[in-house]
């Protein structure tokens, strides 16, 4: 057997990320060629992933690539908010997202098995990832805009992310719009959007809340009228006070604007929709102590 000297070590980690202890392993088990080691290393990096992939990954990172008329929002997920925070984390998510943007995949799907820049696949990199990282690594979702109208992009603190087209206005009114839905959540473009079987509900609700008043039944029309309109507004983004102004509505920044029109948006929160595990901490102990 071939004797492994530091300098093969430090070789092989800087070129695969693998720790100390396995570039050693790797470079005994393939007679200290450094091409044979990086293999096995991938090798081997690719059974922990998949010991790991079943593991609940809600934490993570939204990233983000624009250009003139095309932008696109990626969700990568981790297990712990601490590898979200890992440079090697940040660096494939801010890849993926160029990636996205440069290609022609549509769906998430497709993005896995789309070449990056430096030559492997989306998926080979998280693989890769889960290796370096020690934790199940996945790229979840992604959202994708192209238009010849004005879109904003916006990413606040990597968790939640916001593309949104206008029709009018400019680049700066977009990204303020994509701050807002950020921010408001708003589930719906304007009242128009809002499902008839939604604004049915609330007047029956509204009715009922006010059918003993005593008060004549034009009032009763008027009140109920009058809270519907104020619950569509709550949740609709031309019906909210704009954030970056909040003395007046967005519907009332868009006419501002020139009338500028807000076509479509799309929203993306780090986790959201995943069922996360709640660890009963005390319980495991015990569980590990055979007190349990």
């Amino acid at each position: 057997m071939a004797e492994i000297t530091a300098s093969q070590v430090k070789e092989l980690r800087e070129r695969t990320g693998a720790g100390m202890m396995e570039c050693k392993k790797a470079l005994s088990e393939n007679d200290g060629n450094i091409e044979s080691a990086a293999d096995w290393l991938r090798k081997t990096g690719l059974a922990k992933a998949d010991k790991k992939a079943s593991r609940v990954a809600a934490e993570g990172r939204i990233a983000m690539a624009q250009d003139s008329h095309k932008a696109v929002l990626v969700e990568i997920n981790s297990e712990t908010d601490f590898v979200a925070k890992d440079e090697n984390f940040l660096k494939f998510a801010n890849e993926v997202a160029q990636t996205a943007l440069a290609g022609d995949a549509q769906d998430v799907e497709a993005l896995k098995s789309t070449k990056t820049s430096y030559g492997p696949t989306v998926d080979e990199g998280r693989q890769w990832l889960v290796a370096k990282v020690g934790e199940n690594v996945q790229v979840r979702r992604m959202a994708k805009m192209e238009s010849s109208n004005t879109i904003g992009a916006y990413v606040h603190g990597g968790r939640i992310g916001v593309l949104v087209e206008i029709k009018g206005g400019n680049a700066e009114l977009a990204r303020g719009l994509a701050m807002h839905i950020a921010a408001m959540n708003p589930p719906y473009i304007s009242p128009a959007h809002v499902p008839a079987d939604f604004v049915a509900r609330e007047k029956e609700i509204a009715m009922a809340q006010v059918k003993d008043s005593g008060k004549p039944v034009e009032i009763l029309e008027k009140m109920i009228s009058g809270k519907v309109a104020k619950t569509v507004s709550e949740i609709t983004l031309t019906g909210q006070p704009y954030v970056l102004d909040t003395n007046q509505t967005v519907e009332a920044a868009l006419k501002a604007a020139g009338g500028a029109q807000v076509l479509n948006f799309v929203r993306l929160a780090v986790g959201e929709g995943i069922e996360k595990q709640a660890d009963d901490f005390a319980a495991e102990v015990m569980k590990q102590a055979g007190l349990a």
